[in-house]
């Protein structure tokens, strides 16, 4: 048995609607047999008679009344769902999902994602925040529209993502005011082992460029005294304001503390064969998405705002 289609559903209703095969052709726009064809092929199909032919007029049955609700409410739904597309692609509706490791979800992608939702308010945007590691991961799983990482990303998730640079950061290490180091504006490069360090976990972006950084140095991140390894950024500098050891921290978390005086930054000479400073730690933000998953009208609109409002580190 053949479906009855929607081109079908239409012509029915203007017969209905106009009780007459020829006004309903000219409603349409269509020849007077094709009326007549489908109104027939319905009747054949479903066995039923729709109308009742009465001379030169029609009248509806029975069940062309019950088809006649159905028809309706069907092509209601139908021009919804149009709509709905329309309103996609038209960024009146839509949802976007991110994922942001947390030193990007907390500092630098609120302003961001407010701009966004200024320009286009009727776009929900879901945010989850976790380390890089997680977002990256779930990026390339399809969790997220939108990965924001920064830190590298894994060697085995490269084919499957594409990266793009959208901002950038420095990381800066930080003590507190009760630290031998406070009074300090730079310590060698030695001295490095000398003290407790608060660290961020493995899978961290911050944990992962303080370790290149380290043996860009030629230091062995194993050889520095670990005290604590957090997964939150704010613990480990609630715990160094406190004046517990060193820690390497994004300049975008510490800036507050830095102008109250509650952190002090601390450069690091390399006083190995008067080599002098060392060059600061700096990191790009990432921007990841699947290299052949669909991207919505919203997710572009979203990448084409990030790219347009990169600035360096000092601005953001």
């Amino acid at each position: 048995m053949a479906r009855m289609t929607l081109e079908q559903l239409r012509i029915f209703l203007a017969v209905a609607e106009n009780l007459h095969f020829t006004r309903a052709a000219e409603a349409l726009y269509v020849t007077q047999p094709a009326v007549s064809a489908a109104i027939q092929s319905l009747e054949e199909g479903y066995a039923v008679k729709l109308f009742h032919r009465i001379g030169r007029h029609i009248e509806i049955t029975e069940a062309g009344i019950l088809l006649q609700q159905e028809a309706q409410q069907i092509l209601d739904k139908v021009q919804l769902c149009e709509r709905g597309l329309r309103e996609l692609n038209d960024l009146q509706r839509g949802e976007l999902n991110l994922g942001s490791s947390l030193t990007i979800g907390n500092y630098w992608l609120p302003g961001r994602i407010s701009e966004f939702q200024r320009q286009y308010p009727r776009i929900s945007v879901k945010c989850t925040l976790a380390n890089a590691d997680t977002i990256s991961t779930g990026t390339a799983h399809g969790q997220f529209d939108i990965g924001l990482v920064e830190g590298e990303v894994h060697q085995s998730l490269k084919n499957v993502l594409e990266e793009e640079i959208i901002g950038s950061d420095r990381l800066l290490i930080v003590v507190g005011k009760s630290h031998p180091w406070y009074g300090e504006s730079q310590i060698c490069l030695t001295q490095l082992s000398q003290t407790e360090w608060i660290m961020r976990e493995s899978g961290s972006g911050t944990q992962q460029r303080f370790e290149q950084a380290l043996l860009s140095w030629g230091i062995n991140p194993q050889e520095l005294n670990v005290i604590s390894v957090l997964n939150s950024g704010e613990m480990v500098k609630a715990i160094v304001e406190r004046g517990l050891g060193a820690a390497a921290i994004s300049e975008l978390m510490v800036k507050k503390e830095l102008q109250l005086n509650t952190l002090r930054a601390i450069a690091i000479v390399d006083d190995r064969d008067g080599r002098g400073m060392l060059s600061e730690i700096s990191r790009p933000f990432l921007k990841l998405k699947h290299r052949q998953r669909f991207q919505s009208k919203a997710c572009q609109a979203f990448e084409q705002m990030l790219l347009s409002s990169v600035l360096p580190c000092c601005e953001i």
